[in-house]
């Protein structure tokens, strides 16, 4: 049993000025949503591919998209399981676990031949995924700086449309049937995301990210949190080349080894549950409108426009660098202007913007470069919006309960909007009916929509402030002193 012990390490962390060190945690950490969107674009990109009969695969449209919910799912497990171990045994013992089960995955991804072992390997890639999600953004959200913590991790989630990027640009060549075979292109695209995530394993193991001086101090570990929270101080001091500020406040807490399932339950629906409808609706408006819309372009691009497999890339780099670009632009704002107002109107513009995406589909008047003009004004905004949502419940839950809580949203949000879109989709698509589609975008817009005012009405405004200042930890006692 722990005692009550009496800490500015929270402080001391809020108030360290940018440096050469924060760039080497969001190198080693951050890179895992390039890895996610290479993934993403891959399946996206390889649709049409797969179901063609020389393929070695064969799939229908419909089980492409089942395809795609059975990674979502498998990553919405992996959230749920290595967030309990993150918990318990810390954010760098398993950030090594995670990301080897992603290698071993993907790389036997290239080697199915049936449907049934095609969608087993998606859904242990996706394990593999879901699992860092939780570690790393609780990891990043407590080592970065309050008063830049909005724009650094929306810059991280939006990094998820660089690998887009690189996952599309590969795909160009490589889905290329002049140079190499059907059925052994698209297994080539699986291989190189297993070399790339092995780079990523690589700097991880060169420059290993520290352990987060928060979690050591929650879980009693006040001596290792000291020690670590000195050299960084250290570390930052050298490379900015002048003094610290001193810390501006200390917080007494009572440590515990770990914080039960029934105690983060009671945290969510008990003390916060105002909090939870906002981050659960957050959660899945985005995860409907982007695993629909993005795993199944490709087959709508066929499907409806007649767009030959090989080219279907080419519509999807424009996509990205409009997601890519929404939240490094508008990022900024979510620390000056604020989180309340900058997610409702994100979200609430990509809604409005999508509706009339569905009326120019349904009028029969866009062309696959002008539905994909429609898609980078949408995404532009919907991407600031859906990067804020991973920071908004990373922020307004208390600190002993941040990975659990990061998985709970991402995998129930996801679960209910990431695993039903792209099934639905692809049916809808598979039915070849322009209203089918409309009907599914329309459904996606009224979700994104109806989070944003529901942020409005209900969100919590964290910009510029200490996460503990946001949601006072469990184990808090007394009142903060400054």
């Amino acid at each position: 049993m722990f005692g009550q012990i009496s800490t500015d390490i929270p402080g001391r962390l809020d108030r360290l000025p940018w440096a050469r060190w924060h760039w080497m945690v969001l190198l080693g950490l951050g890179t895992v949503w390039i890895l996610d969107g290479i993934e993403v674009t891959i399946v996206g990109v390889i649709g049409p591919r797969i179901t063609e009969p020389g393929s070695g695969l064969g799939l229908t449209e419909s089980q492409v998209g089942i395809a795609a919910g059975i990674y979502i799912a498998g990553a919405c497990a992996g959230a749920l399981l290595f967030a309990h171990l993150t918990d318990r045994f810390g954010r760098t013992r398993i950030f090594l676990v995670t990301l080897a089960l992603y290698l071993a995955a993907t790389l036997a991804t290239a080697f199915s031949h049936h449907a049934w072992d095609f969608y087993l390997c998606r859904f242990f890639t996706g394990m593999g995924i879901g699992g860092e999600y939780a570690a790393v953004n609780s990891a990043i959200d407590e080592l970065i700086p309050s008063r830049v913590r909005g724009r650094v991790d929306l810059a991280v989630n939006g990094s998820f449309w660089l690998g887009t990027v690189l996952g599309a640009l590969i795909a160009i060549p490589v889905l290329n049937m002049s140079m190499l075979p059907t059925d052994l292109g698209w297994r080539l695209l699986f291989g190189l995301g297993a070399l790339f995530g092995s780079v990523i394993l690589l700097v991880r193991r060169l420059a290993p990210p520290p352990e987060s001086p928060r979690w050591l101090l929650i879980h009693g570990r006040v001596r290792e949190a000291e020690e670590t929270i000195d050299h960084i101080e250290a570390t930052v001091r050298e490379q900015a080349g002048r003094s610290l500020d001193p810390p501006r406040a200390r917080i007494r807490i009572t440590p515990r080894r770990y914080t039960p399932l029934t105690e983060v339950a009671a945290t969510l629906m008990r003390r916060y549950p105002r909090r939870t409808a906002v981050g659960l609706l957050l959660f899945v408006g985005q995860a409907f409108l982007y695993n629909s819309i993005f795993f199944t372009y490709a087959l709508v691009l066929s499907t409806f426009f007649t767009v030959l497999d090989d080219d279907t890339p080419w519509y999807l780099i424009p996509i990205a660098i409009g997601n890519f670009l929404g939240p490094v632009l508008l990022g900024r704002f979510f620390d000056s202007v604020g989180r309340r107002p900058m997610i409702a109107g994100t979200y609430g513009t990509s809604g409005v913007l999508l509706l009339g995406t569905a009326a120019l589909f349904q009028a029969d008047l866009l062309s696959p470069e002008t539905l994909t003009i429609c898609w980078m004004a949408v995404f532009f905004f919907a991407s600031a919006g859906a990067s804020a949502a991973y920071l908004t419940v990373s922020e307004i839950f208390p600190m002993e309960t941040r990975p659990v809580v990061i998985s709970f949203f991402y995998a129930l949000g996801t679960g209910l909007g990431g695993i039903v879109g792209p099934v639905l989709f692809g049916h809808l698509v598979e039915s070849h009916s322009v209203g089918n589609v409309v009907v599914g975008y329309l459904i996606g817009a009224v979700l994104m929509i109806a989070a944003g005012l529901v942020q409005w009405f209900m969100g919590v405004e964290a910009a510029r402030r200490s996460l503990e200042d946001v949601a006072e930890p469990l184990g808090a006692e007394g009142p903060r002193t400054v």
